[in-house]
């Protein structure tokens, strides 16, 4: 039988503490261990450490005139002044680091929370990846259909779309270490089509399964078969729902589809090779 770790199973767990005696906790003598931890706190001085800020910084990804982009700002001040940078800043002091992200989004971005997906990256520590002082930053990915041309920030000499192509070949394009953190994310989404509906995200609310396979071939590099593509998702489980409407495009009209509610696509949509169109 496989263990419960709940404290209704678990009678005691000991840890040492700092002056070296055991304590016994239990159900109820958790709360008196954070009060006693918290008068340790208060009568022990805290050992110095060297200060560093927490910033957020933000991959924001959609499909423009046919390619994936990114959003980027110039920087107008020092350091890397001129250059690119994926826009983000400083954690302020009464901020999670969600509610940073949040504001950072709308104000460079315009976009409101809930409007677009958005995800939780990875962090990024190096101690020399900013030259003011010692930054630990937390990127998120962000993911939205074709977005207006945006207007930069207070601390930004312009903001545009870039395409993640051009950035991806060469590293020190952006500012920072974005240019990995920009790898980092156009690879989670790339995984993440696959065994995800993500690639909805970059759709309108109403799609054509073309326009499915639209993203899927931007985002992943690579054409598709459109008969078996179709036959793919359309018979993955809770992926697309039909509309019972039609669109008119060039040849013939092409049926009307909603997200459904799949939150993982069983079978995947597996990644084909670079130089096959098909999927697997």
């Amino acid at each position: 039988m496989a263990a419960d770790h709940g404290w209704s199973t678990v009678t005691a767990t000991t840890y040492a503490e700092r002056n070296g005696r055991q304590r016994t906790l239990g159900p109820r003598g958790l709360n008196r261990s954070r009060q006693s931890d918290a008068n340790d706190l208060e009568s022990d001085p805290m050992p110095t450490y060297a200060p560093f800020a927490v910033t957020v910084d933000l991959v924001v990804l959609t499909v423009r005139d046919g390619e994936l982009k990114v959003l980027a700002i110039r920087r107008s001040e020092a350091p890397f002044r001129g250059r690119w940078a994926l826009p983000g800043g400083f954690v302020r002091p009464k901020e999670d680091l969600e509610q940073a992200a949040e504001r950072e989004l709308a104000e460079e971005a315009g976009l409101q929370p809930g409007a677009v997906h958005v995800e939780q990256l990875a962090s990024y520590g190096d101690p020399n990846r900013d030259p003011r002082m010692r930054t630990v930053t937390v990127a998120y990915l962000a993911l939205a259909p074709d977005l207006p041309v945006p207007t930069p920030g207070g601390d930004a000499a312009a903001a545009g779309w870039l395409e993640v192509d051009k950035l991806l070949k060469t590293r020190s394009a952006l500012a920072f270490d974005h240019g990995t953190i920009l790898h980092d994310g156009v690879e989670r989404a790339r995984a993440k089509l696959e065994y995800t509906p993500l690639a909805a995200s970059f759709c309108a609310s109403e799609f054509t399964v073309a326009d499915v396979r639209r993203v899927y071939e931007i985002v992943w590099g690579t054409q598709l078969d459109a008969r078996n593509f179709h036959r793919k998702v359309t018979g993955t489980p809770e992926f697309l729902v039909p509309l019972h409407r039609t669109r008119n495009e060039i040849g013939r009209p092409a049926e009307l589809y909603r997200l459904g509610k799949a939150r993982h696509l069983h079978p995947p949509m597996l990644r084909p090779p670079n130089d096959v169109g098909a999927l697997r």
